[in-house]
């Protein structure tokens, strides 16, 4: 039987997943990813324990069902996006942390380079000008290490998404790639050419001789090397996690669209070969491409699942994650408490790096339940936001959403995400959908399967979700929302 196996570093684990030929997931082994904060909006992680702990899950996974690596068809790669990491090319080491999507330290240049060139970026590349993105991370290391610049230019000092980073080192650095999935988040490629663009290069100060070869998302782009797992294994699936949790929930044609809540909030609709044009500051994405380019709109949240976390490790509201739904359902209400959780700013539609969080609302009467309801409801409001942003731009309503993502497992917050919108949400059977779209895309490229058909008929549901609340009501809250991200941004 040929196995698959999707590798799934996101922004707080590494996990490494088996498949069969079937699409089931057979295994799963995990290890905790570190953020650092070292000032106020900066967060970084330490590129080489990325490494260690993805392949220390690798390794555990393939002795966990007594697999050899010589029966791996494929491996599949899927990755948090924007992260930046610049390395020396010579022996492999970081010149510096790498900077996670969530940091804000570049955010003010980006504001003066919006001010004076956004609307051309944004012509090219789809993107808002923001920190979010990659291209300003990379400058800022180049002008922040002492001698970087120089030695990019010289093409000694290499820069990676954290797919190219994985795949340097699985490949003992042989192969420097990205997909054009993960390139189309770095503020640097052109959205129509797939290609890397010399006056962004110009205008983001980015030398071209340290960017990695653009690659289909679905094809082989090397073999690990043989001394890290006993057999060359054939790496031929590369997607950014939104681009492939997209892939894993069979949303390959126009209209299908679907939301991951993990860290932050991620929305995409799948466009076909039309490159979406957003009026509501959505930004405009590749989907992951076999042959011909695909593309997305999306709208990002970045913190969702986060808030959550938040409760539990700073404030101590809630031993784990599982207990928010309890603390939810304790109480019948919100009790008029808003949490908007701008802890880095406010993604889609809103793209104001200066707000912050707040939570309005308390009373006397205001118990810890009410603020674990609270940040639970803030993620259903902010996912309502993107969602009528993407209706307005694509002129039509949605008629279903495809859901994925750890808090998906919260029957709460799923109801009133349903009852927010209005619309049926639809939870599938496996909602690590982010790592089965990685192995897809690699069993394609290996000949697993022969096309989309196969996989459509993979699909299965778990659970549908339909509004149970009235308009009315529906109403009320969201004008509470609505004021409490005008107090937000004040």
């Amino acid at each position: 039987m040929p196995y698959l196996i999707a590798l799934d570093e996101g922004t707080t684990s590494a996990r490494s997943v088996l498949y069969n030929e079937r699409g089931e997931r057979l295994a799963i082994e995990s290890a905790p990813i570190h953020c650092h904060y070292p000032k106020s909006g900066w967060v970084e992680q330490d590129a080489e324990q990325i490494w260690a702990a993805q392949l220390d899950t690798l390794k555990r996974l393939l002795a966990s069902r007594n697999v050899e690596a010589s029966g791996v068809a494929a491996i599949g790669i899927t990755n948090q996006r924007e992260t930046t990491i610049v390395w020396d090319r010579a022996t492999g080491k970081p010149v510096a942390p790498a900077i996670v999507w969530q940091c804000r330290r570049t955010a003010d240049w980006c504001n003066q380079l919006a001010a004076s060139h956004g609307e051309a970026i944004t012509a090219k590349t789809g993107l808002v000008v923001d920190a979010y993105f990659s291209g300003s991370k990379i400058r800022w290391i180049l002008d922040n290490v002492a001698g970087a610049r120089e030695r990019a230019r010289n093409g000694d000092l290499i820069f990676g998404t954290v797919d190219t980073w994985l795949i340097w080192n699985l490949t003992a650095g042989k192969s420097h790639v990205t997909d054009s999935s993960n390139a189309s988040r770095t503020m640097l490629m052109n959205l129509e050419t797939g290609a890397w663009d010399d006056e962004l290069l110009g205008l983001l100060e980015v030398p071209r001789p340290m960017l990695p070869r653009i690659v289909p998302s679905s094809g082989v782009a090397g073999e690990t090397d043989p001394s890290l797992l006993g057999a060359a294994v054939p790496i031929a699936g590369i997607a950014g996690d939104q681009q492939a949790a997209l892939f894993g929930q069979a949303c390959f044609r126009h209209g299908l669209s679907k939301n991951t809540y993990g860290t932050g909030c991620f929305g995409l609709m799948h466009t076909g070969g039309t490159r979406p044009v957003s009026k509501n500051r959505l930004l405009a994405t590749r989907a992951a491409t076999l042959t011909t380019p695909q593309y997305a709109v999306e709208g990002a949240i970045f913190i969702a699942g986060a808030a959550v976390q938040w409760l539990r490790d700073k404030m101590g509201l809630i031993a784990s994650a599982a207990e928010s739904e309890q603390a939810a359902v304790s109480v019948p209400g919100n009790g008029g408490v808003y949490f908007v959780p701008a802890f880095v700013g406010l993604g889609a539609p809103h793209w104001d790096s200066a707000a912050r969080g707040v939570i309005t609302g308390i009373t006397a009467g205001t118990k810890p339940a009410h603020i674990v309801r609270a940040a639970l409801e803030s993620i259903a409001y902010q996912t309502r936001e993107m969602i009528q942003a993407m209706e307005a731009d694509s002129g039509e309503q949605l008629r279903e959403l495809r859901v994925d993502g750890g808090a998906t497992e919260n029957n709460f917050l799923m109801q009133f995400q349903a009852d927010m919108l209005g619309r049926r949400l639809v939870r599938p059977a496996d909602t690590e959908t982010t790592a089965l779209g990685a192995a897809y895309l690699a069993g394609l490229a290996a000949g697993i399967w022969s096309n989309l058909e196969d996989l459509e008929g993979f699909w299965r549901i778990d659970r549908a979700f339909e509004p149970s609340i009235s308009g009315t009501e529906r109403d009320q809250l969201w004008a509470g929302w609505q004021d409490a991200i005008r107090k937000c941004r004040c």
